[in-house]
């Protein structure tokens, strides 16, 4: 065992957890059994997000680290291998692919715009090959690339883009003008997120597809961006992916966008207000055509996700999920301060502790009916691939699934009053949560941010759209403690200058009680319905509903 893997009680992490109250209780039992340990959390966070572990890159020597260290943490928790074959993890084949050499240029008439990686455009390819030549490509504007019949809804009409790169708006119509209520409000849909736009590009025959950039309708900054789509991208291995991927996918800067179609005799604002309609038709940059080469090198790598069980007494058959994703982006360009390390600390040790944390209080306790399964899933910052895997090659039947808890970039400001779920309205399992929230002194919020399509970003998504009710939420609102303008400062600049940036490291000031009541909440809901025979339940109207009717039978 290395010296990193024994909770080491340095004197900042025990004046923290004296400070922040170490130990809290929730439920009518009270007891070592609900007592969440915010030493313990702030220990684990401070491992996994050390220098050491290089960011937790998937299939690195830094995975391995880190696959060693959560199945020894879930194994002094109290809980069994859950993974393939009596082992810890579940195998997940991934295809990697990486651009180099990328020169790309847009070209009007006899003007020539240079676009260099990382600044004006982002390229990658997520399609195996070993070089890509995209030359004197057609641009066509086709709004915000969505075919969706069952909203009357098709932004490529009948124009052909064969062998075009199509350039696309980033979310769907409603952000910028939610009163249309044509996807549903401001609330992002699945149409609105880049990875929808890339697939619908590749059914739709499209040599290449460029996103514009606007922080607003995409929730995060260019050098999220450029963070996270200039390394490496990853893909699980596909039969046909000719069919699934186009050769390039990239993100280019609004003004590089707005200056390319003044230059084509077009108004980009004017044609973001026309794409807004069903009627908008796709419209070719005249004149315009986009030319990029790049090299591939393309492999394929096996990466795992962790998985521990504690089988439940009476129904071990039946299984209450928690789930949180290990990986972070790893090692990258350096910053300013010449740290390239991408720590992940807040994304995502905090979730990867809370699930350890929980492990040790469900093993401290009664031993439930129902079995408990906690997933680490590895690959959710390629695109969701680990919990993908899982969900198309479960270990555990989803049919029996009873349902499940995500947890990600986990509050670690203090307490809150609200406990905010992304995606409120699809499962009862809102209700649930809300009880013990109120129990708390705290009330719901539903889904704060619905904008930002929240609800199709984290590892719960691949479980929800094949049926298994899953949950996703998080402190939320005011402060409850003093000092409030400090807590608000810090939470504001995490997201304003540390996602997704080498600056999300572990901090000893950090106040986790917020961490700990909200750990409190799905350990209490989960609990319950691990001692029950209930089922939770879609509500009417969610898109999840009809896959799960289908199994009904298997669960009584």
């Amino acid at each position: 065992m290395f010296p990193f893997m024994r909770l080491i009680a340095s004197a900042a992490v025990l004046a923290a957890g004296a400070l922040l109250t170490a130990c809290a209780t929730t439920g009518a039992e009270g007891g070592a059994s609900s007592a969440f340990d915010t030493a313990r959390l702030s220990e684990h966070v401070r491992v996994l997000a050390d220098d050491s572990f290089q960011g937790r890159g998937i299939a690195t020597p830094a995975e391995d680290m880190t696959v060693r260290y959560l199945s020894e943490q879930y194994a002094a928790a109290g809980f069994q291998p859950g993974g393939e074959n009596g082992g810890w993890t579940q195998a997940v084949t991934l295809n990697r692919f990486t651009a180099s050499n990328i020169r790309a240029q847009f070209r009007v008439g006899d003007a020539s715009i240079p676009l260099n990686q990382g600044q004006e455009i982002v390229i990658s390819t997520r399609l195996p090959g070993d070089h890509a030549h995209l030359m004197n490509k057609p641009l066509v504007f086709v709004g915000y690339g969505i075919d969706a019949p069952e909203r009357q809804w098709n932004d490529f009409k009948d124009v052909d883009v064969r062998g075009k790169v199509i350039v696309v708006l980033v979310n769907d119509a409603d952000f910028e003008q939610p009163e249309l209520n044509t996807f549903g409000g401001r609330a992002m849909t699945y149409y609105g997120r880049w990875t929808y736009k890339y697939e619908e590009a590749a059914r739709k025959g499209a040599a290449g597809v460029i996103i514009v950039h606007e922080t607003a309708p995409a929730s995060y900054g260019w050098a999220t961006v450029t963070n996270s789509w200039s390394g490496p991208q990853f893909d699980i291995v596909r039969q046909n992916a000719a069919a699934e991927r186009v050769a390039m996918e990239a993100w280019v800067q609004r003004d590089v966008a707005v200056d390319l179609f003044r230059r084509a005799g077009q108004d980009f604002e004017a044609l973001k207000v026309a794409a807004r309609s069903r009627d908008f038709r796709p419209v070719e940059l005249n004149g315009a055509t986009f030319s990029g080469m790049f090299d591939v090198a393309t492999s394929q790598v096996t990466t795992h996700n962790v998985i521990a069980r504690l089988p439940g007494t009476t129904h071990p058959d039946e299984t209450v999920l928690y789930t949180a994703h290990w990986d972070h982006i790893g090692v990258g360009a350096a910053d300013a301060e010449g740290d390239s390390i991408f720590n992940g600390a807040v994304d995502n040790a905090t979730g990867t502790a809370g699930l350890l944390e929980l492990a040790r209080v469900f093993a401290a306790g009664p031993r439930p009916e129902r079995s408990i399964v906690m997933i680490s899933f590895t690959a959710e910052e390629s695109g969701l691939l680990g919990s993908e895997y899982y969900a198309a090659n479960p270990i555990y039947p989803l049919e029996t699934t009873v349902g499940g808890f995500n947890v990600d970039s986990m509050n670690v400001y203090g307490r809150v009053a609200r406990y905010g779920i992304t995606g409120y309205g699809q499962s009862d399992l809102d209700e649930r949560l809300g009880a013990v929230v109120e129990s708390q002194g705290r009330t719901l919020l539903p889904d704060g941010n619905p904008a930002a399509g929240g609800y199709f970003r984290s590892d719960h998504f691949p479980l929800a759209k094949r049926g298994v009710p899953m949950t996703f939420g998080g402190g939320s609102g005011d402060f409850r403690d003093e000092p409030i303008a400090a807590r608000e400062a810090n939470r504001s600049e995490y997201g304003r200058t540390r996602y997704h940036q080498a600056g999300d490291e572990w901090s000893p000031d950090w106040d986790l009680t917020g961490q700990v009541e909200d750990l409190q909440v799905i350990w209490s809901v989960g609990r319950d319905l691990a001692n029950s025979r209930d089922w939770p339940q879609w509500k009417q109207g969610s898109e999840f509903g009809p896959a799960r009717a289908a199994s009904g039978a298997q669960r009584r």
